[in-house]
């Protein structure tokens, strides 16, 4: 089990409001300060403006800090997916994160299926694993469905069950769902706020152990029978007001996400062999 941050528990280290926002290097880097043993770049358009030689110089940066390095984009048209396989390839990523659009299935999950089959050669002849994320343009059945059809030990689930309650899916019902077939985690809180005066919700994150995650579930189910996915930090963090007080927030947020993640590894971690 590899713990990591993705682009997502950064949100707010690169946004607009930042008037000095992290660059790839510097997520990098800070995955690095955290200990972690991984670091996602995710929906990140930056990565796309990178030549070989940029691409090469940050895997060789997460390779020295110990770093493996794993990518994300969405759609599944097989020019992008070829596109981002190139960028992969040349970081040294083994996972590629990516989301099925809703036009993508809007002719029924067949279409999806016949597109991924067009990927699907060039990741079994490398070593790179594709994970579809569940969220909640498509009903987690039918994503389940879509990766058995593919049936193929390199392309899975990227599991995120806070993605799709706003589908009205409870998030175990996810879990269960896709747990023998996830092959990348997404790790963060969420829950529900009223709204000022009492008129609707607000659907955002929240500090670990304070929202509707349950941890110990989702960790268990995912992590059984010898699977080894890794588990990446991320957050929905609200604007707290302003960007100090933002940034504190979010890297508290993260800290305690990695601490634990980091304590369930330790007390779940197979014996060593004798």
């Amino acid at each position: 089990m590899k713990i990591g941050i993705g682009t997502y528990a950064l949100f707010w280290e690169f946004s607009d409001r930042n008037p000095e926002p992290l660059g790839i290097a510097g997520m990098i880097d800070r995955a690095a300060q955290l200990g972690c043993d991984v670091f996602q770049i995710c929906d990140d358009p930056r990565i796309e403006e990178l030549d070989a030689h940029a691409l090469r110089e940050l895997r060789e940066r997460a390779e020295i800090l110990g770093l493996d390095l794993e990518l994300g984009t969405r759609t599944i048209g097989r020019d992008h997916l070829a596109r981002y396989l190139d960028i992969a390839e040349t970081l040294g990523a083994r996972t590629l994160r990516t989301m099925i659009q809703t036009h993508e299935i809007d002719a029924g999950p067949e279409s999806a299926v016949t597109e991924l089959r067009a990927t699907v050669p060039r990741v079994e002849s490398g070593d790179i694993t594709l994970a579809l994320e569940t969220y909640e343009q498509v009903p987690t059945a039918t994503l389940r469905g879509i990766v058995d059809a593919l049936d193929s030990p390199r392309v899975g689930i990227c599991l995120d069950p806070a993605n799709c309650v706003s589908a009205l899916e409870h998030p175990k019902d996810v879990v269960e769902s896709c747990a023998d077939r996830t092959v990348n985690l997404h790790v963060k809180d969420f829950a529900f706020a009223r709204q000022e005066g009492w008129v609707g919700f607000t659907y955002s994150g929240a500090p670990l152990g304070e929202g509707l995650l349950d941890l110990d579930h989702e960790l268990g189910a995912v992590y059984a029978d010898g699977r080894s996915p890794s588990a990446i930090v991320e957050h929905w963090l609200p604007w707290q007001g302003d960007l100090s007080t933002t940034l504190a927030e979010e890297r508290a947020w993260t800290d305690r996400t990695l601490a634990a993640l980091r304590d369930w590894r330790s007390v779940h971690r197979p014996p060593a062999s004798a």
